[in-house]
């Protein structure tokens, strides 16, 4: 504040001044005049700018009516800088002798953040900063809102009662949670949508179409429709919305509390919400699901997550940073995972691995744990279709890897497999042929012909909930995957061979289960979701495996 009050040319205090003109006896006018004597010729500088026709000595509004409105249309539409050098005093001492029009662009481009600092330095800045333009604009490039003035008209809220009333008291709540739902977890998007701030939890798709678009339901919503201040209502249920509070704690942690959770109840009682449930969920009802386990499952699931009613703890998640010379870029990934349907994996890549971590979990395996591990140091040259139909001969490929990589696990001296080379790792549009052709890293039956792509087919005996697969893949290595009994008991990883389809599909056949996983992109655009660098990412993966573990 003191600094810019040097830059303006006045002092906190009219003390200060005084003591100035004291020190300082022959200083021009300039520096003469008392601070309001100079705040009204700034005043009359403003009246001649924004005056009709451009002309200087109209007539005009004075500085805290025009800085609440018609700024934004001088600033707009009117006058070029060229135009305001002329209208301004030559050499200008200080920022305040510098056009208005100039200020509101010059605190436009300023965070949000630093603007009430701003307007303590004098009468005149405070004065300016009530422009409408300075505040769209802070809503627009900080939170990416894009909403319809005419709405904000309507509902008489202005930008910056929206900004400093609700986007910047809730600026910490938005991007990627994981909501605390035991070994369930889930994924919640926090976003701004036009005059609220929405808590999307996000679904996978119906079980087992893994391409298609992700759900989303609204669990909260943050407004200024109805008063003055942030208005937080809960969505859950199907009475609309209703009262609710959201409490932000410690860091990257929030937590929702309903405070009208009968609004959640349905007239048929539990029966008739497990029965909407169970068509949300899963797209059937109870009796279309033969397999007795699944309906155990499935029963088990609703009882644990319809006790929270919307009354949850969030932890923050980010996306993995984009990083060069990956076989695809990181990101969010739907699943099948056999009877537990389908779950959201995010991958990511660690030196030569690439690792998937389950952002939503079943009783097996729960969110947050390490659901494959892909070892690209290994690539796997698949055999001819006709020998690929055979999944001994695939156990024989990827089993010989496993043994190599038990060995060197447990004799460190071992040197491990030459590194994939840098044109195998970095698949581009531009790479020739042969090099994305590994020699066979096993002997056996002949290996196709090189090519950018080879045919591929699941060995007889592998189950696959989704038989619409791609039938050619670019490459695959070997990988393990994590499996366990009922409440994480006896995890284990295990052998299995990943599959590179394509940049937004890949799939990993688990060769003891003797079952095949479908993995496709989720493709939503999310915001305020990128980790600001990979210490900060792989914390978070560490964090994340300790709240299930």
């Amino acid at each position: 504040m003191a600094v810019c009050a040097r830059l303006c040319g006045v002092g906190q205090s009219r003390r200060c001044r005084r003591r100035q003109r004291r020190n300082q006896p022959d200083q021009g006018s300039d520096s003469d005049m008392d601070g309001e004597e100079e705040e009204r010729i700034v005043g009359q500088t403003v009246v001649g700018v924004l005056g009709p026709e451009g002309s200087s000595d109209a007539a005009g509004p004075s500085v805290a009516h025009d800085a609440t409105g018609d700024f934004s249309r001088a600033n707009d539409n009117s006058l070029s800088y060229q135009d305001i050098a002329r209208t301004g005093p030559p050499n200008p001492q200080s920022l305040l002798h510098l056009p208005p029009e100039l200020l509101v662009e010059i605190f436009s481009s300023l965070p949000g953040t630093e603007l009430p600092n701003l307007a303590l330095v004098c009468k005149t800045f405070r004065q300016i900063l009530s422009a409408e333009t300075i505040w769209r604009r802070r809503c627009t490039e900080e939170f990416g809102m894009r909403e319809d003035l005419r709405k904000m008209e309507v509902v008489g809220i202005s930008s910056r009662e929206l900004y400093v009333k609700l986007l910047h008291p809730y600026r910490n709540i938005l991007g990627l949670w994981q909501p605390d739902i035991g070994p369930y977890g889930g994924l919640l998007n926090v976003v701004v949508d036009g005059m609220f701030i929405i808590g999307w939890m996000y679904l996978p798709p119906h079980d087992p179409r893994v391409e298609d678009p992700m759900r989303r339901r609204p669990l909260f919503r943050i407004h200024m429709w109805e008063s003055n201040k942030a208005v937080v209502e809960c969505m859950y249920g199907h009475k609309g919305p209703h009262t609710g509070d959201i409490q932000i704690g410690k860091k990257d942690e929030f937590s929702t509390k309903c405070n009208q959770t009968d609004h959640h109840r349905m007239p048929g009682g539990r029966q008739e919400e497990f029965r909407t449930w169970l068509e949300e969920e899963w797209g059937r009802t109870l009796e279309d699901i033969f397999h007795e386990h699944m309906q155990e499952l499935i029963l088990m699931k609703f009882i644990y997550t319809s006790q929270y009613d919307n009354c949850l703890t969030y932890r923050r998640i980010y996306l993995p940073p984009r990083l060069p010379s990956v076989l695809l870029q990181p990101g969010l990934f739907k699943g099948t995972y056999g009877s537990h349907g389908l779950e959201i994996v995010m991958l990511s890549f660690h030196g030569q691995h690439a690792r998937a971590t389950k952002l939503t979990g079943d009783p097996n395996v729960p969110a947050g744990q390490l659901t494959l591990d892909v070892d690209l140091n290994r690539p796997v040259r698949l055999p001819d279709l006709e020998h690929q139909r055979s999944v001994e001969e695939l156990s024989r490929l990827v089993l010989g890897m496993h043994e190599e990589a038990q060995q060197e696990a447990q004799s460190p001296d071992v040197s491990p497999p030459e590194a994939v080379p840098e044109e195998v790792v970095a698949v581009t549009s531009d790479v020739e042929a042969e090099d994305l052709e590994p020699e066979c890293s096993q002997p056996g039956p002949s290996c196709s012909a090189p090519s950018d792509t080879q045919p591929f087919v699941l060995p007889l005996g592998v189950m696959a909930r989704n038989e619409v697969y791609p039938r050619t893949c670019k490459m695959c290595f070997y990988g393990t995957g994590l499996i366990a009994g009922h409440g994480f008991t006896s995890p284990e990883r295990t052998p299995g061979l990943f599959v590179l389809f394509d940049e937004d599909r890949f799939g990993f056949i688990w060769l003891e289960l003797k079952s095949f996983s479908l993995y496709s992109r989720l493709t939503d655009r999310l915001a305020h979701a990128y980790a600001p660098n990979m210490e900060r990412f792989e914390a978070m993966l560490q964090n994340m495996q300790s709240w299930t573990s």
